[in-house]
């Protein structure tokens, strides 16, 4: 079946059999890359993975697999060739942000985006309504993972851990796929993760300070939580000294430049790197076989406002209530630009370094380590955020082989899909990305702005950009895709004749 898109067809397939002829495979295991391979897909399932030759050697025609009558050849020599992309922490837009589905998921699957672990959001009926059109291919979507955040849907306010129990099965029952926890009293947190693992849910959690000091990332371990989000909880079971963030006495956590102020200066108030304590609790995550999904991009704004919102992307792909939703509020999550400055900056640069060598020495130890983009706060796009994301694992110490697997076969083993997705093998499902770069040579081409390069002849041009987006065997065309998001920026520009115009700049902002 074709999938349909509100402006033009730009997909084919799934077909009785495709063949990508003379990729470089760069698989999500750790493996090197290798190539030339040919690649053979029947409907939606890998069914070949052919060593073809070698490079810079004509390829024989006798050593290709042959292509069955009716057919389909993709013919990509030269260019690479990865698993789908997960993003495991993708909201499917936001009311306040005015960002609605199609515009969200053609901006991931522009950027190799097909698996998305949807933390909640606009209720589980809705976030069903687009998973089952998905899995039909009714939709240009990526493949979605429901969850709900706790409570999300209940008459009452979950006040006993009869109630979290109850709404835990409810909650399975209605379909969702897991849970999004921001964080409760432990009796409740412990009796609902330890229901929602019985029933073989997942589960995520952001440890809100509002229930941070009571409950962090080791009880949640310890209790079953699949995942942490961000970072919250982590530098709380780090402490040695204190049981509280040191809090100034006139913070209010309602006060978004409070909050997220203070945020930056948590990091610093943890156990040093290495000590005996901060080892202590990273053997302990470790041996749970915790996951850790750190969307370091969302808070980059923090450490470099002027990059995040001044990131190329914007004039073309951010749509005006998106732009508006980011300017400095007092009501807007994440809008916390007050009078945000070169203190604040400094010390979340900080806050990074030692965050960045947890999660580097907890990857180095065997742990496993998500990609997660958190998109729509905060300055940070759709699908153009996975890739910062990538980036800022790089800067964190990964190995970019170690980063592809972290964006492909990890999240498959976070959400107990590894034997269906994340990586390129045999009897897996066609979840696909193909980009005429080399990605580990440089991250930047996976941008769907491409990267930048001056040629032998002088002359600047752009380079990558993904190329095509396979997903259950149907193959996009990324690059219409993301016209096609350009188009809705454009019209939605036109009727509200709306330009950007940078915070306290007088215009439309």
């Amino acid at each position: 079946m074709h999938a349909q898109s509100t402006t033009t067809l730009h997909d084919e397939g799934p077909f009785e059999q495709l063949i990508i002829r003379g990729v470089t495979l760069i698989n999500g295991n750790g493996a090197p890359p290798m190539g030339p391979v040919d690649i053979v897909i029947e409907k939606n399932v890998i069914t070949g993975i052919h060593n073809v030759g070698f490079p810079g050697v004509a390829i024989k025609k006798e050593d290709r697999p042959q292509l069955k009558a009716g057919g389909k050849e993709l013919d990509c020599e030269g260019m690479y060739l990865l698993p789908g992309f997960i993003d495991m922490h993708g909201h499917i837009g936001g009311e306040a942000q005015g960002a609605d589905w199609d515009y969200v998921f053609k901006l991931w699957m522009a950027h190799g985006v097909t698996t998305v672990r949807e933390p909640g959001g606009r209720g589980l009926d809705w976030t069903l309504d687009l998973k089952n059109k998905s899995e039909k291919n009714d939709i240009i979507a990526p493949r979605i993972f429901a969850y709900t955040v706790f409570g999300q849907g209940s008459d009452q306010p979950i006040s006993t851990p009869e109630m979290a129990r109850a709404w835990v099965q409810k909650n399975a029952k209605n379909g969702a796929d897991g849970v999004k926890f921001f964080g409760a009293a432990p009796d409740i947190m412990q009796a609902a993760l330890e229901e929602n693992k019985a029933l073989g849910l997942g589960s995520a959690c952001h440890h809100a300070q509002l229930n941070v000091a009571g409950w962090n990332v080791l009880h949640s371990a310890r209790a079953g939580l699949t995942s942490m989000e961000h970072w919250y909880g982590l530098p709380e079971a780090l402490f040695t000294d204190r049981t509280v963030q040191d809090y100034p006495l006139d913070y209010n956590y309602q006060n978004e430049q409070h909050r997220f102020e203070e945020a930056g200066k948590l990091w610093q108030q943890a156990a040093p790197p290495y000590s005996e304590h901060w080892n202590a609790v990273m053997n302990e995550l470790l041996e749970l076989d915790f996951t850790l999904d750190p969307t370091f991009n969302i808070y980059e704004a923090s450490r470099d406002l002027q990059r995040a919102r001044r990131a190329e992307w914007h004039e073309d792909y951010t749509l005006p209530s998106l732009w508006k939703f980011y300017q400095p509020s007092k009501v807007s999550h994440g809008s916390y630009w007050h009078f945000w400055g070169t203190e604040q900056e400094v010390a979340w640069k900080k806050n990074y370094q030692l965050w960045m060598t947890f999660i580097n020495e907890y990857k180095n130890r065997g742990g496993r380590v998500t990609v997660g983009s958190d998109s729509g706060f905060i300055f940070q796009l759709y699908g153009f955020a996975y890739i910062r994301e990538m980036e800022l694992l790089r800067e964190a110490g990964f190995h970019p082989l170690e980063i592809i697997k972290a964006a492909t076969l990890s999240g498959a083993e976070a959400l107990k899909m590894d034997d269906k997705i994340g990586t390129v093998s045999i009897g897996k499902l066609a979840d696909l990305v193909i980009v005429e770069e080399n990605p580990l040579v440089n991250l930047k081409v996976l941008y769907g702005t491409g990267a930048i390069k001056l040629t032998e002849n002088n002359e600047v041009i752009r380079v990558g950009g993904v190329k095509y987006t396979i997903k259950d065997g149907v193959v996009y065309d990324a690059k219409q895709l993301l016209q096609d998001v350009k188009v809705m920026v454009d019209q939605a520009k036109e009727s509200e004749g709306f330009e950007i115009v940078q915070p306290g700049i007088k215009g439309n902002e």
